[in-house]
């Protein structure tokens, strides 16, 4: 059965407390922030400074963290798995509707944007990879609420700020369930005028690894009103033909 490595978790802790403390920190201080001797700690921080991940002051003698560690987590994140396949996912939607597709993920009390693909329209939504959008207010928060037991969405829902973003946007709990109600029935979920104004957005949801994931396509109310039924059959050609296998 595998064990938990303390050498390892030791290491993890201290980019934490360095994010969480946001400035160069000597031996002793670090120590007594990770509840260890000073020995220990010396001997981790002089690792991860001849592995390159900690620089140390001239002057003071004071720890901070290199761009390295940085750099190595951008190189895995370019290679993820799902950000391929979430580039992928968006880019098929573009070349089939010409609209703005974007792929979100779930996070506790968000959406987030894994991946983006612009339309080349003049009048076009835009959002960029690594945006935050409302769980109530948005296609994409409400496909991925709705994959989930009606009780959590709830949950979710309550524990969340629900700011009327416009004067479309749903604010309240059972509203709100009945409209997850209703995406469950019909099998997509729409935002319309509620995170933007005068923007209508589609969704449809899926699960990778049981993890749950949407795919989106937004742009001016009128024009995707107009194309709403081809643009719904391209989302679910792009789920089922991408995402319903992993």
């Amino acid at each position: 059965m595998p064990v938990q490595i303390p050498a390892a978790s030791r290491a993890m802790a201290v980019f934490e407390v360095f994010a969480r403390e946001k400035r160069d920190l000597s031996n002793s201080e670090m120590a007594k922030l990770l509840a260890v001797a000073d020995s220990s700690c010396s001997d981790l921080l002089h690792t991860l400074h001849s592995l390159g991940y900690l620089m140390r002051t001239t002057r003071t003698r004071r720890f901070y963290p290199t761009g390295r560690l940085f750099e190595t987590a951008r190189h895995i994140a370019e290679n993820d798995p799902l950000t391929r396949l979430a580039q992928e996912a968006v880019h098929r939607l573009t070349d089939a509707t010409n609209e703005s597709a974007f792929f979100g993920v779930l996070e506790p009390q968000a959406v987030r944007v894994a991946a983006v693909a612009q339309s080349r329209l003049p009048l076009r939504y835009i959002l960029d990879v690594g945006e935050r959008v409302a769980l109530h207010a948005s296609a994409l928060g409400k496909a991925l609420l709705g994959v989930l037991p009606e009780d959590e969405a709830r949950s979710r829902l309550a524990a969340i700020r629900r700011p009327a973003v416009t004067r479309s946007t749903v604010v309240d709990i059972e509203p709100l369930m009945a409209q997850l109600a209703r995406g469950r029935e019909q099998g997509w979920y729409e935002a319309h005028d509620e995170g933007t104004a005068g923007v209508t957005a589609l969704a449809v949801p899926a699960r990778l690894d049981e993890r749950p994931v949407a795919i989106s396509l937004a742009g001016p109310a009128e024009r995707i009103e107009k194309h709403r039924e081809s643009y719904l059959a391209a989302l679910r050609d792009v789920r089922d033909g991408l995402l319903a296998d992993h």
